[in-house]
């Protein structure tokens, strides 16, 4: 299995995961030019931006969650001001950055993993 498809197949995990969990999916690898955002979903009034890393156990390039560094959340933020834009969501509409991380075959959540930047 090559890297995109393993990436594809712990996306799939993680949605399940989010589902199982109360969140209702609603778009899935939202790209514009400004970049990507994995899962967009809401969990109750919020509407959350929510990006998924993976890790094999063991990785030398550190934990999931430690991929999403400053400059990750700075495009994060970015493409969801142009979603929210392009959606028409209202400006006082409540919104979250989850993270999923994933180590080996470990998962888990982050609520609210960082501010909007």
């Amino acid at each position: 299995m090559n890297t995109r498809e393993v990436g594809t197949k712990k996306e799939e995990a993680a949605c399940i995961y989010l589902a199982g969990n109360g969140i209702r999916i609603k778009e899935r690898n939202f790209r514009c030019r400004r970049g990507e955002i994995d899962v967009i979903g809401y969990d109750g009034e919020y509407l959350v931006f929510i990006e998924v890393k993976y890790r094999k156990n063991g990785s030398d390039k550190g934990s999931a969650l430690e991929a999403v560094g400053i400059g990750k959340q700075k495009k994060i933020c970015r493409v969801a001001d142009y979603y929210r834009m392009i959606h028409q969501c209202p400006l006082d509409m409540p919104i979250r950055f989850d993270v999923v991380a994933i180590d080996g075959d470990d998962i888990q959540w982050i609520k609210n993993a960082f501010e909007y930047i």
